[in-house]
């Protein structure tokens, strides 16, 4: 996931920032669903931005230049509330069933290292990389498009399934 430095950071300010972030699709029109670590960098960039503006990043499962990847670009809804993201219960299994290994972090465990809360990633704009030449497409894929997609076609979820080692 990348974010942006803001503007009154002392060192940094305005400069690009970007690591490896776990989510899974867990919702039907394409958002994401991602485990916010206030202590996380990356979120603390979101927090500070007037629109909690984030880009995720996803490849195949072994990426190279002539695979598919898409770059999708929107705004993260922290869930400050555990009770107040609909369907928790669903979304806790979800998220689980991608990333075993976060059962450790998950919001509301009084045994977490960390504070952490539930978060939705909306993508506003879908950008596309099918591979290299002129033969593949690149460019930007309409928002609907991608959503009604995801909706309707499973094998459409390639674009939003992370891969888990």
């Amino acid at each position: 996931m990348a974010t942006v430095f803001p503007s009154d950071d002392p060192k940094f300010a305005g400069q690009p920032f970007s690591l490896q972030e776990y989510y899974a699709s867990c919702y039907k029109n394409g958002s994401l669903t991602l485990l916010f670590l206030p202590i996380s960098r990356q979120n603390q960039n979101i927090l500070h931005s007037p629109t909690h503006a984030a880009s995720i990043s996803i490849t195949a499962d072994v990426p190279s230049a002539n695979r598919p990847r898409v770059s999708l670009l929107g705004s993260v809804t922290v869930f400050n509330d555990g009770y107040s993201i609909p369907n928790v219960d669903f979304i806790r299994r979800c998220y689980v069933a991608k990333h075993p290994d976060a059962e450790w972090w998950l919001p509301d465990d009084e045994g977490s290292a960390h504070i952490a809360y539930w978060a939705r990633f909306d993508p506003h704009s879908v950008y596309f990389v099918g591979g290299f030449g002129g033969i593949h497409y690149i460019g930007d894929i309409p928002l609907p498009m991608y959503r009604e997609a995801y909706r309707n076609d499973s094998d459409s979820r390639i674009f939003v399934n992370q891969h888990n080692p």
